[in-house]
Formats: C-alpha cells, structure tokens, sequence
C-alpha cells in the first residue's frame, strides 16, 4: 500500500484526500438475480452485485484488487482519463498482462488532476469477466453542481446470460456459426443504488437468498415524495444489449452524458447502449394516488432472434404509496434514439482544426477459417504479445515506428488534432469508446456511402461547442466523425464495445506522443512481475523484439477469404470441361452407330494415361511458380 500512496503522491502533489476500497474478486455460486436460473458469477469479496463506488472529484480512488480467480483479471475505470498513467487503464494486453490468480495490484484513480465528475462505472477488461458480473456503477461528486435537485438515483441497467461467458464464447466464433449469430441474452435487469448502496427489495418480495439484499425488475422501486426533484443516473452495463428508457406519468430532461454536464433537454425516452451513460431530472408528481410503472425496453433489432423464452420488455416502478396501485401505460408508439450531436455541453470547448484523418470502416465476414470475425479496414485485431504501453516506454527512439505495434496501430503526435471517421458496414448498430479521452462529436451521416450532403453532410468546421462523450453509438450504414485531441501520452485501446464484437476483433490502438510519454513517467514493477509471471515479455516491440520491425510470432488474422478463380481452381474446372466434353462426343458416337473395337479400346486408355500424366507435370510446374 505504501508504494501506491507514493504514486499517488507523485501523481497528485497537492492531494484533498484518497478514498480507499479493498476488492477481493472471487466467484460467487448460485446468484439469481432474474430468479430464472442459478449461476456462478464473479463478485466482490463474496458478494453480488459488486459494490458502487461514491467519490468526490477533489479525491483520488485507490482500488486494491486481489486475484482470487483461477485466471488473470483486470479493473478498467470506464470513461477515466488516466493523464500520463495508461499502465493504470486495464485494458489487457495495451495497459496490463493481468493481475495473475493469488495476486494483486493497487489501481490509482487520480481524479482529482482529471477535472472529471459525472456518471462513470467500473468492469473487467479482461476475458469477458464483465460478462459474468465483474462490474459496477461510478459517482464522482464535483464540489458544485451544476444543477440542483433534492435527491439522486444511480438506475443500473444490464443484460444477463445464464451461461457463463467463456461457453459463450467457444459457441460465438465457432465454424458452425459462421454467420457470426451472437448470443442473446436470456434476460435483462434493472436495479437501483443511492449514496453508495443499493437499495433492497420491494417489501413482501421473496428474492434469491444470493442476492436477497438488493432488489432487481419488478422486486425494485424507487421512493419518489411529492414535488421533489430527483437525478436519475442511468448507467448500461451490458455486453450486447441497448435499451429504451422511460417513465410513465413523469417528464424527463437530460443533464449528462458519459460525464459532460449538458444544457436541459426534455425527452419522452432515453436509448443507452452499451456502456454509455446519461443523468435526467424527474420532478416528482404531487398526487399519491398511484405508483408509476419504470420501462427499460431492450432493443430486440440487434438480436439475429428473439427467443420464445426470452422477455426484452423490463419492468421496475417508482413508488409514492406502497399501498396504491401501480399504473403502467404500456408500449410508446415509436422508438428512437437521443439526438447526442444536438446536446450543447455547458463547459465550453471549441473545436480545433484537424491536421489529420483516420477513416475505420467496420465490416463483419466468415474467415479463411470458417469462422464469421469483425474488421476495422478489413483487418481483425489480435492482441500483442507485449502489452502496448510496455512497448511505447521500452522501445526509445524507436517507439514512433508504427509497424512495430503490429497492423492495427495508429502513432499520433503530442497535442496533434485528429478526425476518426467512423463508418458502419455492418447490419448492426454499434457503440465505440476511446480509453483515455472525450472526443467532440462534429458530423453524422444517415449514409456514409452517398455523395447527397442531405444524407452525408460536409464538417462544419469552427463549431463553437461540439457534443463531446466517450462512447458513441453508430448505426448500420451510418456514420459519425469523432475529433480528437491527442492531449494524453500513452497506449489507448479503440474499440465497440459489444464484449462479443471485440472478442470477434473490432478494435485498433493508439499510442500517443511516445517519446513525451516516456519522459513522463515508468510502469511500477509490480506490473512488469506479474507480466513474467504470466509467461510475457515485457519489452520491445510487440513481439517483444528489440528490433522495431521483427515482427516474428506476432498473432495474426484470420484473413478475409479471397474470392474468384485461383490457378489450381481454373485448372481443375479445364480437366473436368475436358472430361465432360470426351464423355458427350462417346456418347454421341454411339449413339450413330459407332464401333471401337478392343485394340481402339486399348489404345484409347493408353492416351487417357498419357494425358493424365502430363496434367500432373502442368500442375507441379505451376505450383513451383505460384509458390
């Protein structure tokens, strides 16, 4: 513990405080929160949920996270900056190897130099683990308020597998789904939290014994009084699934988005995807009359089926009095998402010009291996032998060199201005988030393809206040450009955040300013320990190669199938045209009348041979020269 208070006392001088929290990650047997099935999950010191975390922006955050898993783990801060300390991000194999089982490592959160507060949340990054339930809700508390309300919520909003993420997994990329099907979720859960706890179960509720203490879906309710004003921070801790939030009888106006306090927007219903989050104001009703019925509806277009067992449909309630009834109005007539490009942040930030463009297509398509993978620029990502940020420190000057990342990478200088124009080839709707950044939103296209300015418009540069958040959410077909300062030195992780699409491999890096990264700052060796632990090297490139551009060993591919004829292809269809044409002339022949006779006979096999013997010289030839 001493070494990671003296990190964070070189990271923050001037400290207001440090919030500590002791995490022992373990399994958890038989947790039920959707009371459909009982299921190992992972959790915090032997419980489940794992805890929220509540913390003021004037403190920093010491998480000391012990591995008391059968495999690596890490702790990934979603939507922190992290300035200058990517090692501390947990992003596996870019910032970390893993903390190995029977270990653990002190993630130093310094909030208090990252002029950051709002709505975030905290998951593994790690081999689906969030999937299984290693993940949890995020409030930082800035001294002031930018809007005033009697009370607040954190709504956590999730989709649930009843199998556990690695069995998942093996079905996903398999060659028996080449399709690229993923798997949907058996259910979906809605619970509530306030002051760093989680509120219980309705009253006369009967919950899983497991998880008995917090109260999820219908067992949930939020304790409204009349005429007060209550934040609403909604958080989607998802893998797959986004919803469609709303709140009968009551009005609803946006605040925030993934921590940027924006101007008040009134909406009818809130679209969260995967990981992105957004506070609303809720003035209470005055009558007491009724309860309200609370609707978190997943988005069933993203599934490739809607199993008969499964209910998309959530339901939760705000109560006034436990003894009225609950009123609920059913289905909206029309879905739609939030318009995020028209929200105006309140804290100014003017867009810079851009010197640079980054164009990532996504496509997804069955592999040379049978199996249906996803691609940036028709390439899926692996990840590298060495972890990204190991690679940036330890390659000195050598560490601008972008091929010795390997064929996903992006090398962007210091303070440098960049555009990711990101393009959905897809069927699918995806969200992609940047580690360690906001980006300002500056441009969306309903057709990314078209040369109609109605459907691709032009940047309109010099916008005085673009939207700015950490994950986006693409349509299929569509597209979004994302401006971004490269104002933080390190190795940065890109990537949708579906767990199934970026295990499928859509995602790139970038590392940032690499030589004033290394000046800035060392990976502490407990890092480097754990990563000869796991058997990784944890220098040069990223192989581990002091060479920039050995890339020897480097995982690779699969690669997109290459279509059309080939030579072996053209040469067998030329034998069997061949064949089929002798076969109809013999037919043919007979059919008038011919006659062979048995010397005829003979001979014609003989040239049968003949001619079979000089196919196979033809094809050692050819496969000399194509080889």
């Amino acid at each position: 513990m001493r070494s990671a208070l003296a990190l964070l006392a070189a990271v923050s001088p001037v400290l207001a405080g440090v919030q500590e929290v002791w995490w022992n990650i373990t399994y958890v047997q038989n947790a039920n929160p959707d009371g459909l099935a009982e299921r190992r999950v992972i959790g915090i010191n032997g419980t489940w949920p794992p805890p929220t975390i509540d913390v003021q922006s004037t403190d920093s955050l010491l998480v000391h996270a012990y591995n008391s898993l059968d495999q690596p783990m890490t702790l990934h801060h979603h939507g922190m900056f992290f300035n200058s300390t990517s090692w501390m991000d947990g992003a596996l194999a870019i910032s970390q190897c893993g903390v190995p089982p029977g270990q653990s490592f002190d993630y130093v959160v310094p909030i208090d130099t990252s002029g950051q507060w709002g709505t975030y949340w905290v998951h593994s990054h790690a081999g689906g683990q969030y999937v299984d339930g290693l993940r949890a809700p995020v409030v930082i508390h800035p001294p002031v308020e930018k809007y005033s309300y009697d009370e607040e919520f954190t709504v956590v909003l999730g989709d649930w597998y009843h199998d556990e993420h690695s069995v998942l997994l093996s079905q996903f990329i398999n060659v028996a789904n080449p399709g690229g099907a993923e798997p949907v979720p058996d259910s979906s859960l809605i619970y509530f939290a306030q002051n760093a706890s989680y509120l219980g179960p309705i009253a006369g509720t009967h919950p899983h014994p497991t998880t008995a203490a917090v109260g999820f879906n219908e067992n949930a309710t939020l304790p409204f009084q009349p005429g007060k004003t209550y934040r609403l921070r909604i958080v989607n801790t998802s893998a797959f699934a986004m919803f469609y939030f709303w709140i009968d009888g009551h009005d609803m106006r946006i605040i925030e988005v993934d921590g940027t306090d924006v101007e008040q927007s009134s909406v009818d219903l809130v679209t969260v995807t995967v990981a992105q989050r957004y506070s609303i104001l809720v003035t209470a009703r005055n009558d007491t009359s009724s309860n309200w019925a609370i609707h978190a509806n997943m988005d069933t277009d993203m599934f490739d089926t809607v199993p008969p067992a499964l209910n998309p449909n959530l339901t939760s309630s705000i109560t006034y009095d436990s003894s009225a009834s609950l009123t609920d109005l059913g289905f909206i007539d029309l879905y739609h998402d939030v318009d995020d490009i028209a929200l105006v942040p309140l804290d100014v930030e003017p867009m810079l010009p851009s010197t640079r463009t980054i164009e990532l297509e996504v496509t997804f398509d069955t592999m040379d291996d049978g199996t249906n993978r996803a691609m940036f620029n028709q390439k899926t990502f692996n990840s590298p032998l060495v972890p990204t940020v190991f690679s940036e420190l330890t390659l000195g000057s050598n560490a601008g060199v972008v091929e010795a990342y390997g064929p996903y990478s992006f090398v962007v200088n210091h303070l440098e201005v960049m555009d990711i124009v990101l393009q959905n080839g897809d069927a699918g709707k995806h969200p992609f988030h940047l580690h360690g950044h906001k980006f300002q939103l500056v441009q969306r296209s309903t057709d990314y393809t078209s040369d109609d300015p109605a459907l691709n418009p032009p940047i309109v540069e010099g916008q005085a206040n673009p939207m700015r958040r950490d994950t986006v959410q693409v349509p299929s077909g569509e597209g979004v450009t994302l401006r971004v300062v490269a104002d933080n030195p390190g190795a940065w992780i890109f990537h949708c955040h579906i767990e199934w699409h970026l295990e499928a491999g859509l995602a790139v890096t970038f590392i940032e300013a690499p030589l004033v990264a290394q000046q800035r700052g060392s990976i502490p060796q407990v890092l480097d320990d754990q990563c000869k632990t796991l058997g990784m090297p944890t220098s040069g490139n990223a192989v581990g190669s002091l060479n920039a551009l050995d890339l020897k060993g480097l995982p690779e591919g699969p690669f997109p199938q290459i279509l059309g004829w080939r030579p072996k292809g053209i040469g067998a269809m030329a034998g069997c045209v061949l064949t089929a044409v002798i076969g109809m002339l013999t037919v043919t022949w007979y059919a008038l009348g011919g006659y062979i006779s048995e010397e005829e006979m003979e001979r014609e096999v003989r040239m049968q041979q003949e001619e079979k013997e000089k196919k196979g010289k033809f094809f050692g030839l050819l496969k000399k020269k194509t080889a």
